[in-house]
């Protein structure tokens, strides 16, 4: 009978260690074996099984470092501008080109711009390669401009270490020490096992229900980039017999098994069940978020000896069931998969670069479990600011966005803004460095403009924090500029008043960056027939809102109090979306009839659009980041027509006061 105590979550710890000790008592938990291949441009990025010892030295020969002659440096002696030396070609004197060996007799080389060569009546001649006579100024010293035997290696010396990654130059270093072939580890061979009757395959368009599956291809990914052969099996629908027989299937080739299947405790928990009929369950549910429904476990199989003698194996092999949300799929793999591959192969398992940063809001955590959070990182002034990405098992645009992740332990609920975290970084800490970070409200033109910074050497990364949010975050010193759009309803003016009661001890530039269109993103066809802001209390209209602090709310606030509507009597005024593209993407998924957006969001998914008013979009900078080098480029983003021609082309826009400084405060 199953030990219940494995049908729940466990802390990761303890999940690595069951997994750790059932592989060492089946003899899997070390290197898988070790084959020789041929030492050329396939090698690269294998894993040295065995350590490289030069069998040969190099150089293995004494060699002129430089174009020049062979002398003895003792026929050299006393040479100088007023009293030269004159040498016989080739009785005291030998020329050489760079590499070739050393004669025996000689000890040095004199460049051949240190020489000048004489024919037989003593007169300078051109041959400066095959004169007769070479007469020379300065004195050599034994051993100059010679490369000696050994200088590089010497034989017997390690050339590379056990359990090395390697490079294109060391395959270079190995051919120069001897070796025409070399000993790596066999890469582990994973099959990746996707199954779930609403899959469908990528390129194939997606009816509703459905869903492109693209799991597989992150995991093989993963796979092949840490040093394993990946193969991803095709999907396979609900049916626990199909399954079975896949894992099965996968059994008899493969090192290990990624099953993506249902694998919660519910009745299509195909993972956990296939697991018990085939082999050994270790683990059902990990502490970690995302992720928990886990599966750890052993597949048991006898098949044939692949040798020529008849006979029958038995063999073991690991198959985890990997969680179907797409974010718990990848951390999956990011920590069981890599690090069981790391010890396959003999290697050490990734160590990311780690540094200190502080986070730009507060993190929610539960309680019981390991929690995952990953974050956008920016270098703003001397501080590194980690701002954490949309949660959810589902968010794959997470992972895109990602410049690192922060672990929070059990036990821990949660952190506030300012907080200090290890960040183990996914980027180069340099890319940080150039990374302008911007905090505030959302416009499709900001993703615009990261493409284009992209050429300039830099990357845009922004947090959808509404308007007031990238205020907040300048005055906090979280941000190189803000997005903002929040309407004065005393002066009818955008951004001014909101920056000196917020802000005013800060010196700012504000920027116009465009003029848009707000208004009413409705479905195709307008189905309820709403015409203005007066329609949203009908009975049957479902509204979807931006969240408090958004320029958009502000704008709406600002309306409804002048045509004298009651916000409470809105049907959805509390349903709150952080971006233009997701309240569309509620009006375009059924959730809501209506929302208050741009025209670029409603026309992007196909939605009708019912224009109101017209806003300017500015950009509040810092006056200290304002002349930096930093965002020098995104200023002559701005002056581009390529640029220009492009964000015009977006229904809604106008780009005639894009780049105008509307005003410079304090």
């Amino acid at each position: 009978m199953q030990n219940l105590t494995y049908l729940h979550d466990i802390p990761f710890g303890e999940a690595w260690k069951r997994l750790e000790e059932a592989l060492q008592q089946v003899g899997k938990w070390g290197r898988l074996g070790i084959e020789e291949i041929t030492l050329d441009e396939h090698a690269i990025d294998r894993i040295l099984a065995e350590p490289v010892w030069a069998k040969i030295s190099s150089p293995h020969y004494h060699a002129s470092a430089m174009d020049g002659y062979a002398v003895r440096s003792s026929d050299t002696r006393g040479a100088d501008p007023t009293n030269p030396i004159f040498l016989k070609v080739p009785t005291q004197t030998q020329y050489l080109d760079t590499g070739d060996v050393l004669p025996e007799w000689a000890d040095a080389v004199i460049p051949i711009e240190n020489v000048e060569p004489l024919d037989e009546n003593g007169i300078l001649t051109t041959q400066a390669r095959s004169p007769n006579t070479i007469r020379i100024r300065s004195a050599f010293t034994p051993w100059s401009n010679i490369r000696s035997m050994g200088e590089d290696m010497i034989a017997s010396q390690l050339v590379i270490p056990e359990g090395h990654r390697l490079r294109p130059v060391d395959l270079g270093a190995i051919a120069a020490s001897g070796h025409s072939t070399v000993r790596v580890s066999l890469q582990p061979r994973v099959a990746i096992l996707p199954s779930g009757s609403e899959l469908i395959p990528i390129g194939q368009p997606a009816k509703p229900g459905e869903i492109i599956e693209f799991n597989s291809l992150v995991l093989a990914g993963q796979v092949n980039s840490w040093g394993g052969l990946a193969t991803r099996f095709p999907i396979t629908p609900d049916n626990s017999e199909i399954i079975r027989q896949q894992v099965e299937l996968a059994a008899q080739d493969f090192d290990l098994v990624l099953l993506n299947a249902g694998s919660s405790a519910g009745s299509e928990d195909y993972s956990a069940n296939i697991i018990e009929q085939l082999g050994d369950l270790l683990v059902h549910g990990v502490a970690i978020r995302p992720g928990h429904p886990v599966i750890l476990g052993l597949i048991r199989k006898t098949r044939n000896k692949k040798t020529e003698t008849s006979g029958h194996e038995t063999i073991c092999v690991p198959i985890i069931g990997v969680p179907g949300y797409p974010v718990s799929a990848a951390l999956t793999g990011e920590i069981f998969v890599e690090p069981l591959l790391a010890k396959w192969l003999g290697r050490q398992p990734d160590n990311p670069i780690t540094i200190k940063a502080t986070l730009t809001r507060k993190i929610s955590s539960p309680a019981g479990d390991d929690d995952y959070v990953r974050v956008a990182v920016g270098q703003v002034e001397d501080r590194i600011l980690a701002a954490p990405l949309a949660r959810g098992a589902g968010v794959i645009t997470s992972l895109s966005r990602a410049d690192g992740i922060v672990i929070l332990p059990r036990g821990l609920q949660g952190l506030p803004a300012g907080s200090e975290v290890d960040v183990r970084l996914y980027c180069d800490p340099e890319e940080i460095r150039q990374t302008i970070f911007t905090i505030g409200s959302h416009d499709i033109t900001l993703d615009i403009l990261a493409q284009f910074l992209s050429r300039h050497n830099r990357r845009f990364s922004s947090a959808n924090a509404g308007s007031l949010g990238g205020l907040l975050a300048i005055k906090r010193g979280e941000a190189h500029l803000a997005g903002s759009h929040l309407l004065d309803t005393d002066s009818g003016e955008y951004n001014l008043a909101y920056i000196r009661h917020y802000i005013p001890e800060i010196p700012v530039m504000l920027m116009s960056l465009v003029g848009r269109q707000q208004g009413l993103i409705v479905a195709k066809g307008n189905p309820k027939n709403i015409h203005g802001l007066e329609d949203l209390p009908r009975q049957e209209v479902v509204f979807v809102n931006r969240q408090r602090g958004a320029g958009t709310r502000v704008l709406l606030d600002y309306h409804l109090e002048l045509i004298g509507v009651n916000r409470d009597n809105i049907q959805g005024y509390e349903r709150e979306e952080y971006t233009h593209l997701a309240v569309a993407a509620a009006v375009a998924g059924g959730r809501a009839d209506c929302g208050l957006g741009i025209a670029a969001a409603a026309y992007a998914l196909d939605l009708d659009f019912l224009p109101l008013f017209a806003e300017r979009y500015d950009l509040v900078i810092p006056a200290v980041f304002y002349d930096s080098e930093l965002l020098a480029p995104l200023f002559k983003v701005l002056r581009d027509d390529e640029f220009r021609k492009v964000v015009s082309s977006l229904p809604g826009y106008d780009i005639s006061i894009m780049g105008q400084v509307v005003a410079k405060l304090n």
